[in-house]
């Protein structure tokens, strides 16, 4: 009769619960992606559904190409980067992780270029001040120059660079999701915050992610074995 090894049992169990553990990362991530990437999709839904032109819409009506390149392009990032935080699916499909990388760099890229133009060239609405303007500017610039590191980085085979410049940039494009949070307390409590406040908080996000993204870059890892 077949017996079991003592603590083998325990063992597997650890190794189930680490690989869980592992996908909820990326399973916050996608919640954090919905709200944003629902909006594009209603926006998207609007501009080829034939929507009515309002004040509020009528600047992407007028333009439509980059606020859809924005729309695809932030979309097909976060959703998809959000599996790169994965360590044992990296290990387990090596592959998987170069293809969608060589798809996350353009897709980054775009997202992030497609808003500088739109920050420049667009209309401001009601409530989109300088201040807001700048941070886009700052933030969206950072975002391409995080990628480029992380491009560059690689093509040398510095992974340790690589992974730092391809968190920090993801971290900043995910910034929409957080913006939603930071943004409804003051909603909810208070209504529609002024033209400042709301540059100010959705900046906040911003800085939230990236000091989540620095955490993640300079903590210990430990290896768990697939």
């Amino acid at each position: 009769m077949n017996r079991e090894v003592p603590g083998r049992h325990d063992r597997r169990m650890t190794k189930t619960t680490k690989k869980r553990r592992e996908w909820l990362a990326p399973a916050g991530l996608l919640v954090l992606s919905a709200v944003p990437v629902a909006a594009g999709a209603f926006r998207l839904t609007q501009l080829t559904g034939g929507a009515a032109v309002t004040a509020e819409n009528a600047r992407f009506f007028a333009s439509p190409i980059p606020v859809a390149l924005h729309i695809v392009g932030a979309t097909l990032y976060c959703v998809l980067g959000a599996f790169q935080f994965v360590p044992g699916f990296r290990r387990r499909r090596s592959g998987w992780h170069r293809a969608a990388g060589r798809l996350l760099i353009p897709c980054g890229l775009i997202a992030a270029l497609s808003g500088l133009w739109m920050t420049l060239f667009y209309p401001r609405p009601p409530g989109d001040g300088d201040l807001l303007a700048a941070f886009r500017l700052l933030f969206g610039t950072a975002m391409v120059a995080c990628i480029l590191l992380g491009l560059a980085a690689i093509r040398r085979r510095d992974i340790t660079r690589h992974r730092a410049w391809m968190i920090r940039g993801y971290a900043i494009g995910q910034g929409a999701g957080t913006q939603a949070v930071t943004q409804l307390p003051l909603i909810l409590l208070a209504g529609a915050p002024i033209e400042t406040t709301r540059a100010l908080l959705l900046a906040a996000a911003w800085v939230i992610n990236l000091a989540v993204a620095e955490w993640i870059i300079r903590r210990p890892r430990t290896r768990v074995r697939s």
